[in-house]
């Protein structure tokens, strides 16, 4: 069974009237946050050998917040400003009765208030889901996907079968969806197929991003074995392709260039060699309430205290507000041998 998570439907909040629109979330260092990812669950059905435990503790039912708490959470946030929500897990697919949260979020699009709603997934249900996903309003995804080999995948997920993900990419091509597909690199693993990889994306269409191993959570491997610098993978990509440095800028951490000879969109994420948080426009919110203000940084605040302790939008907005004044300039990621995580807790907890 992929999930027993248990959330009602029913019982959403009617929208509030509209008031005038409140004063932008701005840190710190006067980067406003327009971009807020969600995680709605710890669980997954795959384990990455690199994300995750083989035998994940995952959190209690009773921790989790509703999907009525993650809407009137969304709500705030977009009421200050926030332009953009991704939603992620673990594998956010598995939460039940997820498309209950999609439809509600949509409504969001509908009035210009957001102005995307996207998602982030490993790929494993997207045949099931992809066409409630377009009809609520969702036009882009990204699939983490590392190897088109399936013995290679199997091994790096310990128990995935690629062809249900590639059908699953082909289900979201098919329902309108513009997929990204974003690769760790992996020392001895998939580097001598990222080439090949980029070459298959881009044949279909689809923009790749490669991304560094990140140093989230105890796992059984050590992650320096894992590590490729991306500048080293880089380096090997221009043996075989012209890679010409693209000016786009998300506010999140990559990097593009423009592959030559296929024509398509290539992002490099680079945590640990590259610093990349100066732009940095986003916040992430676990499952359970808690508000990252930081990937790499422990800090964070707990709403859903808050948001279970008054039914009141503005004391909830306050929680928020002065959060983000404590969002730090950057992350302090590193990676070395015998030496724990750089931040115990995993991906799968703080969202992907």
């Amino acid at each position: 069974m992929l999930d027993d998570i248990s959330s009602t439907p029913q019982g959403f909040m009617a929208d509030a009237p509209r008031a005038p629109s409140p004063a932008p979330l701005i840190d710190p260092f006067q980067r406003a946050i327009s971009y807020l990812r969600i995680s709605v669950t710890d669980r997954c059905d795959l384990r990455c050998a690199y994300c995750m435990s083989e035998t994940m503790q995952f959190l209690p039912k009773r921790d989790l917040l509703t999907l009525e708490e993650l809407d009137r959470l969304c709500g705030v946030f977009i009421a200050r400003g926030v332009r953009k929500l991704r939603i992620t897990g673990g594998e956010p697919l598995v939460r039940r009765d997820i498309m209950h949260l999609f439809r509600r979020l949509s409504r969001h699009l509908d009035s210009g208030a957001l102005e995307e709603l996207t998602l982030t997934t490993n790929g494993t249900q997207l045949a099931r889901y992809a066409n409630e996903l377009a009809s609520f309003g969702v036009r882009r995804i990204n699939v983490s996907l590392d190897t088109l080999d399936p013995q290679k995948f199997r091994a790096i997920t310990r128990r995935g079968d690629l062809p249900v993900v590639l059908d699953g990419i082909a289900a979201a091509r098919a329902a309108g969806m513009k997929v990204k597909i974003n690769a760790v690199a992996l020392r001895d693993v998939n580097a001598d197929e990222i080439p090949d990889m980029i070459a298959w994306a881009h044949g279909l269409g689809m923009d790749m991003t490669l991304i560094e191993v990140m140093p989230l959570g105890e796992i059984e491997a050590d992650r320096t074995d894992q590590f490729l610098p991306l500048s080293v993978a880089r380096q090997r990509l221009e043996s075989r392709y012209t890679l010409t440095p693209l000016p786009d800028r998300t506010g999140g951490p990559a990097r593009y260039v423009r592959v030559e000879e296929t024509g398509g969109k290539l992002g490099f994420i680079t945590p640990l060699t590259h610093n990349f948080c100066e732009s940095c426009n986003r916040v992430r919110l676990t499952c359970t309430g808690q508000l990252y203000l930081c990937l790499g940084q422990e800090d964070s605040a707990d709403l859903r205290a808050v948001l279970r302790a008054s039914p009141d939008d503005a004391v909830l907005a306050a929680a928020v507000v002065e959060a983000i004044t404590r969002k730090p300039k950057g992350h302090d990621f590193i990676i070395e041998r015998q030496r724990p995580a750089a931040v115990p807790r995993h991906m799968s907890v703080t969202g992907g």
